[in-house]
């Protein structure tokens, strides 16, 4: 019960609390920023009233996660001070780079970019005001980038020298901190997983529109991107999880190790589907495993020797003294099944849909609708699915938009908990990183202010996106379709409608 109530331990629920929470809007935000743009630059190129629609439906949810993005972001940076002091003041001179980077580049870019493309539709030539969308998608991307290299560092500390007189890390060389390899395979991977939920939020709502007949023409067109992007997306998400396990393999055994509860070492080490048991003690009874996967995982050859657990705790103990060098096993062991499952899952139900509802010529023309039509959901060549099944389609697709969502959550966690008990791998242990001066009542207290906060901002921002969705894409007006080109126009309309868009 103690250490369940340690300060280190109500310190990590409190930001793991915080971080997951705030994850939820980031991988959104990169996305939507993305097709958002996508659409927009198809109604720049066709002038289709369709994409000017989706670009005004999908740019107004996209606008509503950033804020809640950065309000919930803002309280990461006060954790560092408040119960990470010591982290901070260690890892400060390295940490800090690439998150100053972030602020005075990338958030730059969307900060300015967003209020441009908010307040320019009726002031801006289309092609300026579509270029200020592709530049705050730029700007989310490049704050991924940057976040992802001070993490990657936590994960494999490179480009820097312990100043024994001061105590501290101190950073030699920010460019190697930038490019190594673990921050670029983690980039590629946490980018395609954004995709992966951007394409099945879209394919989720475009559903829901479609089952019940509404804003048809611009829903098809939805429909159709988000299938693709969560086609494409998962297929990447494969190969950079696969060339990011492999990174992981060699900077961190101890968590592959972990991630398959593999705690002696073997040849064609196995994968596990599912197993029961008690895998912290190493009593994993497996059901169904893949052999040699693991070891392919780890080396790209399926017959190849993989470290187990005890043989990794048993260095690491060599390395760096006495101690326990476990993660938490069975956390490990189901964030990675649970990351891959939900992904994998999204990315089946994409491929479905995306032959479910594939194009005219490869239909009969019974079958085959217009425009302004719900398509027919064709499983086989000749025969659409009944309507029950077509109902239970759209049902199930609505569900889906959860799924990347929850894959990213546990792909996180799994990330952070299967490092401990590093804070920064193989330099500073999480327990050396806690703010010395501040007791369990503090973190107590902090921990549940920022957990109901966010309860009631998850209430706002459901309430928000369900107002909207619901809403569907708005009508156009003639200022919509023929925007005045001159900077400036309609001066006097502009002071009563200061966010017309968002309206």
């Amino acid at each position: 019960m103690d250490l369940a109530l340690a300060p280190e331990t109500l310190a990590r629920w409190q930001f793991g609390i915080t971080t997951v929470y705030h994850f939820l809007f980031v991988p959104l935000t990169i996305s939507l920023a993305a097709l958002t743009a996508g659409l927009q630059t198809a109604w720049v190129r066709t002038e289709k009233e369709k994409y000017l629609r989706a670009t005004k439906f999908w740019g107004k949810l996209f606008l509503i996660n950033i804020a809640m993005g950065v309000v919930t972001g803002i309280v990461q940076e006060f954790q560092f001070g408040m119960n990470w002091s010591d982290y901070s003041r260690f890892v400060g001179d390295v940490f800090g780079a690439p998150l100053a980077f972030e602020a005075l580049i990338a958030f730059f870019f969307e900060s300015t970019f967003i209020g441009l493309w908010i307040f320019g539709w009726d002031k801006l030539p289309k092609k300026i005001h579509l270029a200020c969308m592709w530049m705050v998608s730029i700007g989310t991307i490049l704050s991924a980038y940057f976040i992802l290299a001070a993490n990657s560092w936590m994960q494999h500390p490179v480009g820097y020298r312990i100043n024994e007189e001061r105590g501290r890390a101190e950073l030699t060389d920010f460019w190697r901190v930038l490019t190594q390899d673990t921050a670029v395979t983690q980039f590629f991977h946490t980018i395609t997983a954004a995709f992966l939920v951007g394409g099945a939020f879209m394919v989720g709502i475009a559903a829901f529109h479609l089952a019940r007949k509404k804003h048809i023409p611009v829903m098809r067109t939805s429909l159709r991107l988000g299938l693709i992007t969560v086609v494409v997306a998962g297929l990447l998400t494969a190969v950079s999880g696969d060339s990011l396990a492999k990174v992981m393999f060699r900077q961190q055994p101890m968590k592959m190790a972990a991630a398959e509860a593999l705690w002696d070492g073997q040849e064609r080490a196995p994968f596990s589907i599912f197993a029961y048991g008690d895998v912290s003690e190493g009593h994993n009874s497996v059901e169904i495993s893949l052999p040699g996967v693991l070891s392919f995982l780890a080396n790209n050859d399926p017959n190849s020797y993989v470290p187990g657990i005890n043989d990794i705790n048993k260095e690491s103990q060599e390395k760096y003294g006495p101690g326990d060098y476990r993660p938490n096993i069975p956390v490990a062991f189901w964030s990675f099944r649970w990351m891959i499952g939900f992904g994998m899952a999204s990315f089946g139900l994409g491929l479905l849909g995306l032959w479910l509802t594939r194009k005219k010529f490869l239909l009969p023309p019974a079958l085959r609708t217009g425009e302004d039509e719900v398509p027919h959901l064709v499983l086989f060549r000749n025969k659409a699915l009944s309507p029950r099944l077509t109902k239970l389609y759209w049902l199930v697709a609505l569900w889906t938009l959860l799924f990347p969502l929850i894959a990213n959550s546990w792909g996180w966690i799994f990330t952070e908990m299967g490092r401990q008990p590093w804070v920064v791998y193989g330099v500073l242990e999480t327990r050396a990183g806690v703010s010395p001066g501040v007791s369990q009542g503090e973190v107590i207290t902090s921990m549940t202010v920022f957990t109901l906060l966010y309860a009631v901002l998850a209430v706002i921002e459901v309430k928000l996106l369900v107002k909207y969705i619901k809403a569907g894409p708005p009508e156009l007006t003639e200022d919509d379709l023929n925007p005045p080109t001159k900077i400036g126009g309609h001066d006097e309309e502009d002071a009563d409608r200061p966010m017309a868009f968002s309206y």
